[in-house]
């Protein structure tokens, strides 16, 4: 048996290859919204990036954030210069009739993080294995009230099967921006996306079943490192449920322990 199928601690470098060489091209659409889309941003809402020296220049990357509404991808990918394959619930996938055939050419993935989705879950770890950066909101549906809610356990599995870096993001103004806008139309309100350190958890084999306590902690240490870049304010070294951030699961009863980028 090898080392990572019987040791679940984390680990510091992702599983999957790093990928050399230049960076892939954007599909078109993605690069002229992308080229369009960020000068609007900065000069009109104020859009600033912090942390983006955070998240890995290459190679596969999950990034986790938190979610109000459809602007919150519009700013993450204009944050980023490397495509995000964005995972998105069917209902969003399917919103008129031209969002699919946008979907597909930017190569979004439709899934449902409130049940086990195998075809979306196949879709995701192939995109990362072919060293993509996905972008997933684990909390599912849009909030309403513009406050951070209870993740979904599809963000954990996906972490888990991979063993990529998971990159905690926090998104800043979005939802104040939509709370009164006119048409969908945002309203100009200052925006900002704050990248966390990446999170590395140990890989769980496929033949390895990935228990609910397993998924229900990881996904709850993803969400409270969401919720410490939204409130920088906490007690350093303390996540809002006051856990230190360096302590580990208890490897006994089979939890991944966790560490942080360095």
């Amino acid at each position: 048996m090898r080392a990572e199928e019987s040791q679940p601690r984390y680990v510091r470098k992702a599983f999957f290859p790093q990928q050399n060489g230049a960076a892939e091209p954007l599909p078109p659409i993605y690069a002229l919204l992308r080229s369009v889309v960020r000068p609007v941003l900065r000069s009109v809402f104020g859009f600033h990036v912090e942390g983006i020296e955070k998240v890995p220049t290459s190679g596969p990357v999950l990034i986790a954030a938190n979610h109000s509404n459809y602007l919150d991808g519009v700013v993450l990918g204009a944050a980023l210069s490397r495509k995000i394959v964005f995972l998105v619930m069917p209902r969003v996938y399917h919103a008129t009739r031209l969002h699919p055939a946008f979907h597909r050419h930017v190569g979004s993935i439709p899934i449902n993080l409130e049940r086990p989705d195998p075809g979306a879950i196949k879709r995701t770890l192939q995109a990362l294995q072919a060293g993509e950066v996905v972008g997933i909101f684990p909390e599912g549906p849009f909030s309403l009230e513009g406050r951070l809610v209870r993740g979904q356990p599809g963000v954990a599995f996906i972490a888990l099967r991979a063993g990529v870096p998971v990159v905690p993001t926090a998104i800043f103004g979005t939802y104040q921006s939509m709370d009164s806008g006119v048409f969908y139309l945002p309203r100009p309100h200052p925006l900002k996306v704050r990248f966390g350190e990446p999170l590395y958890f140990g890989r769980y084999r496929r033949e390895r079943r990935v228990t609910q306590p397993v998924r229900e902690e990881v996904t709850r240490r993803i969400m409270a490192e969401i919720a410490r870049l939204l409130h920088p304010e906490a007690e350093p070294g303390q996540c809002p449920e006051g856990r230190t951030r360096e302590a580990e699961i208890d490897m006994d009863n089979g939890l991944p322990g966790l560490t942080h980028g360095r």
